[in-house]
């Protein structure tokens, strides 16, 4: 009987991303974010742990992946899964690299392919929604710009460990041929990614993987695997939510990606009121705390009257860039910038819900959702219901309150709209 299933997730709402996936399948899932001492208890069927080590340093990225994949083995988890971003941004060299040396492996498989959420690879080529992955707006990304589509040659640049492709063929003559397959890249090679272009390949692939013991990539391979592992789902401990709040819903917002600024211009047409961050205000303390507490206290009297209400970075093009300049004038790079900005915003945050007690909250963007949760005291989230593909609720763990994470590139127009519908639903 297969035990606790132990993953490692390079952000917050991947986290929460790869949780709904096994949770669609009666999977009790719960998130703990990363730290030195913490305890993890076996009262879920998967043990997600969110490093936030996206935009980390190299080497503190393959730390904080290699010391949480310990613990997870230390719990007693028999499998293993390594979550990354579905258009491999970040560390994933080095991240994969920890997960294997932690647990003595040398081969892992990797399916990155997210076809619900337009994420293709045929013949070792990543798509996003039809483009290809260099001509996709990640990449204009500020940190990690995806400037190539070839995944193998992705990820052989980021390790000196051996990479190779089985294609699309070779999944669709079945999993019994697939696996085969994957045996003989097992004896020349480190890591095989595995190409998909639509769900019925992802459950073809599930079928031929779910034995292997260190999987990595994307969550939508999540959603499949349950139907073929062999495992008696633990008792939830979600009896009673228990939320009472008579407040409106706070929504904050940190992402510059195209979605989100659609959802956030979405949410304004709808009549829900905007406070808005000046970012060029973020590098001098006085007018940074005078931002702040301007803010919060506009935010605190609209949630007080039952009002929802939207904080967000300025995202007029002309803002940002303004923003980007003064920091380069100062010195400051562009990750750093984004950095004070999604503290800023977290600042205000912490102020309203500790004023309001307010306990319904939607955070959008993968960097703000991480920032938010550390500073409101959040350590992780049991996962609740899926909103969207790949955009669930959850109950934070550390504070009593709902939440919604959404990654930046995440979610349909409308998508902040109904998060706050949702969040007043499960608390009636």
């Amino acid at each position: 009987m297969l035990k606790a299933i132990g993953v490692v997730a390079d952000d917050t709402t991947g986290a929460n991303d790869i949780g709904i996936m096994f949770s669609k399948n009666n999977y009790t899932a719960k998130v703990e974010i990363f730290n030195e001492d913490m305890n993890l208890e076996v009262d879920s069927d998967v043990i997600i742990i969110d490093t936030d080590s996206r935009l980390d340093p190299l080497e503190l990225s393959y730390e904080k992946v290699y010391k949480s994949t310990k613990k997870l083995q230390e719990i007693g988890c028999s499998s293993f899964f390594n979550k990354t971003c579905s258009v491999f941004r970040g560390n994933i060299g080095k991240e994969f690299d920890a997960m294997l040396d932690a647990l003595n492996e040398e081969f892992a498989i990797i399916s990155l392919a997210f076809p619900k959420n337009g994420r293709q690879t045929i013949n070792g080529v990543h798509t996003v929604h039809g483009k290809l992955l260099e001509q996709s707006e990640f990449s204009n990304d500020p940190v990690h710009p995806m400037t190539e589509s070839d995944v193998v040659s992705i990820l052989q640049k980021q390790t000196s460990r051996t990479v190779t492709l089985i294609n699309l063929d070779t999944v669709r003559k079945g999993a019994s041929a697939l696996k085969e397959a994957i045996e003989q890249a097992r004896s020349s090679f480190n890591y095989c990614i595995i190409d998909s272009e639509n769900q019925s390949d992802l459950t073809i692939v599930a079928e031929a993987i779910h034995e292997y013991k260190v999987l990595c990539g994307s969550s939508a391979i999540a959603e499949e695997l349950p139907k073929f592992l062999n495992r008696m789902p633990v008792d939830s401990p979600l009896n009673n939510l228990n939320i009472n709040d008579q407040h409106g819903v706070l929504v904050v917002s940190g992402s510059l990606t195209p979605q989100t600024r659609a959802q956030t211009d979405y949410l304004i047409s709808a009549g829900v009121p905007s406070m808005i961050l000046d970012s060029r205000k973020v590098f001098d303390s006085v007018d940074r705390d005078k931002e702040v507490k301007r803010l919060s206290e506009a935010t605190q009297i609209l949630l007080k009257q039952g009002k929802d209400v939207l904080i967000m970075a300025n995202n007029r093009h002309e803002i940002v860039a303004r923003t980007k300049e003064i920091g380069k004038e100062k010195g400051i790079d562009s990750l750093s910038i984004s950095k004070m900005v999604s503290a800023a915003l977290a600042d205000v945050t912490e102020q309203v819900v500790n004023k309001t007690g307010l306990e319904r909250l939607v955070v959008a963007g993968g960097d703000t959702s991480g920032t938010v949760s550390r500073k409101l005291g959040i350590k992780g989230n049991y996962v609740l219901r899926e909103i969207e593909t790949g955009l669930p609720s959850g109950l934070a763990i550390g504070r009593h309150m709902l939440i919604v994470l959404k990654s930046g590139s995440f979610g349909k127009e409308d998508f902040l709209v109904h998060a706050i519908d949702h969040l007043k639903d499960l608390s009636k």
